[in-house]
């Protein structure tokens, strides 16, 4: 056999690269490779060789044959592997673009939301089951007992709300009457006429529009808003009458502070003569 050794520089320092050539036999004129590490450790394979240096040196490109780098390899084994890939699963590729839906069984489809961090996703549903949020039926009931109170801390006194407005369902009275009516003028943007089903009053779990607040239907007339206006103007008028009476005793204050240090000021001066 005659041996060549020699370095290798694709691997790190101290590294060498022996070539056997063989002198007999049928395997006469072959070669075999074997790499030597800076302990003179022997490496038959390029597993061995990876699990050596891999966590050195990438040997993705490493031809164990020559001992280089040869990037084109690469691209040649990853070609090889998505022509595999492609060849794998031929046949089976479902190219529909379409959102799955779960069939557990015809007439109960259900839409699948499907998350992706691209911010320009949108979720896209069933069209044969449009379902809505369901809403909890006499929710404002939770806010009885609840009042605001000033800066002060004192309890303010509650809106009285005329005798047309009467409630609809269990115990709806009072504070949950008046929540439920500024709730409903709060989260809906169209008219507030209150439960028109006159069913509702019989069994109002199932006949209550929840888009509606919980009283009786009830309509606004011209007389009612005029008087809501006047009532209005006259509050507008008691506020700026009590904030031009507060600038003017803020302005006689003031005079009479200075008139008070110009008396001191002249007492003051009197005394030095003296």
């Amino acid at each position: 056999m005659e041996k060549r050794r020699s370095d290798c520089p694709a691997l790190p320092p101290g590294w060498k690269r022996e070539e056997v050539i063989r002198k007999s036999g049928l395997s006469a004129g072959k070669t075999d490779v074997y790499y030597y590490s800076p302990t003179g450790k022997k490496f038959r394979s390029k597993p061995q060789l990876s699990r050596a240096v891999g966590h050195v040196v990438d040997l993705g490109c490493f031809d164990f044959r020559t001992g280089r780098m040869m990037p084109s390899k690469v691209q040649k084994n990853k070609q090889k592997l998505r022509n595999e890939m492609l060849n794998s699963s031929k046949g089976k590729m479902d190219l529909n673009t379409s959102l799955p839906i779960r069939q557990t069984a015809s007439i109960f489809k259900q839409p699948i939301t499907k998350v992706t961090n691209h911010p320009t996703n949108k979720v896209k549903h069933d069209p044969q089951r449009i379902m809505d949020v369901p809403k909890q039926v006499f929710w404002e009931k939770r806010l009885q007992g609840l009042s605001a109170s000033d800066i002060a801390e004192e309890v303010m006194r509650a809106i009285e709300l005329p005798r047309l407005l009467q409630g609809v369902g269990p115990n709806i009275t009072g504070d949950a009457l008046l929540s439920t009516i500024t709730s409903a003028l709060h989260h809906s943007s169209g008219p507030i006429t209150g439960q028109l089903s006159t069913a509702v009053e019989r069994n109002p779990a199932v006949w209550l529009n929840t888009g509606q607040p919980l009283c009786k239907p009830f309509v606004v007339t011209e007389d009612d808003v005029r008087q809501q206006e006047e009532r209005v103007r006259s509050v507008r008028r008691r506020l700026e009458e009590a904030l031009t009476a507060d600038v003017v005793a803020r302005a006689e204050e003031a005079t009479r502070g200075k008139r008070q240090l110009l008396e001191v000021g002249a007492l003051l001066t009197g005394c030095q003569k003296l």
